[in-house]
């Protein structure tokens, strides 16, 4: 009798414990995306622009911390095709990052679905194409995650909050700049700039003495931009899914590849006023104007565009170093940003990359540390899995830059899960340079002009850097930051400089344990391509 009466006891906790385990899963979001070419006039001549579900720019994602996201992108472009997630950070899943060394690329007239979580990630950032230079002729958008209900951010509610993103844009096709750059002819400066996909006249409407917030992103291949609005401010809260000291600006710097997030308040006379961005270290500069627009108006924005900054380096080093960590916001998770005490652990490895343009067989390319990276045929991700050999290595690309002649290489850097690493951006050139790493946020600790040596770190801010996923190294400077490689993978350590990037300027970082556990990397996934040497593997690891 107390078996009779056990047995549905027990069947009842367990369907009730199932149904608790099944809400509390964390919510998908479906998307389905056709990619084609489509004509569009962004700068007033016809463009064959590369268009998603027929939008430019794409769709923008609306997600909140821990959604699963689960994209089928078909390619119905005439070439091989991938959407890399930027900032996202694939935690345990580099297979899903999007770029040639984790992924085959998704051939023509087919598709290939991504499923990822944006796991313990609030926060402003973007998505683009990965392959070739289709990057330039379009496929980006906006990707923004909310805050859990149950977590407070830092500041008020806004009453709204618009999506800007800004970057340069070429007339030539993205075919012929590629031809460009394969017969080693340098890209020259852009021919514009564009405020979501449109060169002039975007409108974005608020009332009077509300607060929206204002997510600006710099999706452009080539070039910094500065933004402001006319007659308003900007309280810089978030920089890539950092909320920071809450700081408040006329105009703001955000190199290649960079997001920040603002709120701006409506407490102007109802009327229009100019949003302004323009290219940083460029001559001659490229402006290019949206309006802001107070409900009621009647009247169009008029008088001077408000003036960024001069042409004058410490400005842009200043302004980075006050945004700084704010010590008493919260992340996606309910701990204190700046609860990780970065500035009291080891460093156990220095890494010194130097960027170079360089001529390899008479012809133009970029180098980091003297090598000039190539994506095999076979992706590094596959080949590591399925040990195939005759891929890559890790003597390649070395810590720190070699002399000698630059060549051609796959450049791997070989580390130990859980390392703490301190990574060196060495700028001897002319030109800013924007370097990003995905799979990662780092803490920037520093900046300065020369040569970086072991005493610059006396310089360094070990308390409140700000951690963020791309920073900018200005002309014949350096950048330092410090990284703990705490997500399993392999990842790509890239300029965001696209021409550069195309041309040689990236690696990859091999973040890797001797433990098969789902705990630390998830198998590949059962839909993955497969290309070059790993089209006939079949283990599963």
């Amino acid at each position: 009798m107390r078996q009779a009466i056990f047995l549905p006891f027990f069947l009842g906790a367990l369907a009730y414990l199932s149904a608790l385990w099944v809400k509390a899963e964390d919510p998908y979001r479906y998307y389905t995306w056709t990619v084609t070419y489509g004509t569009i006039y962004p700068l007033g001549v016809p463009y064959m622009g590369i268009l998603i579900n027929g939008q430019f720019p794409g769709p923008t994602i609306e997600c909140v911390t821990n959604d699963n996201i689960i994209v089928d992108v078909i390619n119905n472009l005439d070439e091989p095709f991938l959407i890399t997630w930027n900032g996202i950070k694939q935690r345990k899943t580099s297979w899903q990052d999007g770029v040639l060394g984790t992924n085959c690329p998704i051939p023509p007239k087919s598709n290939w679905t991504y499923k990822f979580q944006t796991k313990d990630q609030i926060g402003t950032f973007t998505y683009f194409p990965s392959t070739k230079l289709h990057r330039a002729a379009g496929g980006f958008g906006g990707f923004n995650i909310a805050q859990r209900s149950v977590i407070s951010i830092p500041y008020p509610i806004p009453d709204g909050e618009f999506t800007l993103l800004v970057g340069d844009w070429y007339k030539s096709n993205h075919k012929v700049l590629r031809q460009k750059l394969d017969l080693g002819i340098a890209l020259p400066l852009p021919d514009g700039l564009l405020i979501n996909g449109i060169s002039n006249g975007s409108v974005f409407t608020g009332e009077q003495g509300k607060t929206y917030k204002f997510r600006v992103s710099n999706v452009g291949i080539e070039t910094s931009i500065n933004f402001r609005i006319q007659g308003h401010v900007m309280k810089l809260v978030e920089v890539e899914g950092a909320h920071t000291i809450q700081d408040t600006y006329e105009s703001l710097d955000i190199h290649v590849g960079q997001s920040v997030a603002v709120l701006v308040t409506l407490n102007g006379p109802i009327k229009d006023y100019f949003i302004v961005a323009s290219t940083r270290f460029t001559k001659p500069i490229l402006t290019t104007t949206a309006f802001l627009r107070y409900a009621g108006s009647n009247t169009q924005a008029s008088g001077t565009l408000p003036i960024g900054p001069t042409y004058h380096i410490h400005w842009s080093m200043k302004q980075a170093r006050t945004i700084r960590l704010n010590l008493t916001a919260n992340a996606a998770r309910p701990n204190p940003q700046g609860s990780f005490h970065y500035g009291t652990i080891k460093v156990v490895r220095t890494i010194v990359l130097a960027n170079s343009e360089t001529k390899i067989n008479k012809t133009l390319r970029y180098a980091v540390n003297g090598i000039s990276h190539v994506d095999p045929s076979t992706p590094l991700k596959l080949a590591d899995w399925f040990n195939i050999p005759g891929v890559f290595g890790f003597n390649t690309i070395k810590d720190r830059p070699s002399k000698g002649s630059p060549t051609f290489g796959a450049s791997v850097i070989g580390t130990t899960l859980h390392d703490f690493v301190e990574i060196v951006f060495q700028n001897n050139e002319n030109t800013i340079q924007s370097w990003h790493f995905d799979g990662y946020s780092f803490y920037i600790v520093g900046y300065g002009s020369g040569s970086w040596t072991a005493d610059m770190r006396r310089r360094y801010n070990l308390v409140d850097g700000i951690p963020r996923h791309t920073v900018q190294v200005y002309p014949k400077s350096w950048s330092a930051v410090l990284v703990s490689l705490d997500n399993k993978g392999m990842w790509n350590l890239r300029s965001a400089i696209w021409s550069r990037r195309y041309l040689g300027q990236q690696l990859y970082v091999r973040v890797w344990n001797d433990e098969h556990s789902l705990f630390t990397e998830n198998d590949i996934p059962l839909n993955a391509l497969r290309c070059g040497k790993a089209k006939h593997s079949k283990s599963f690891g």
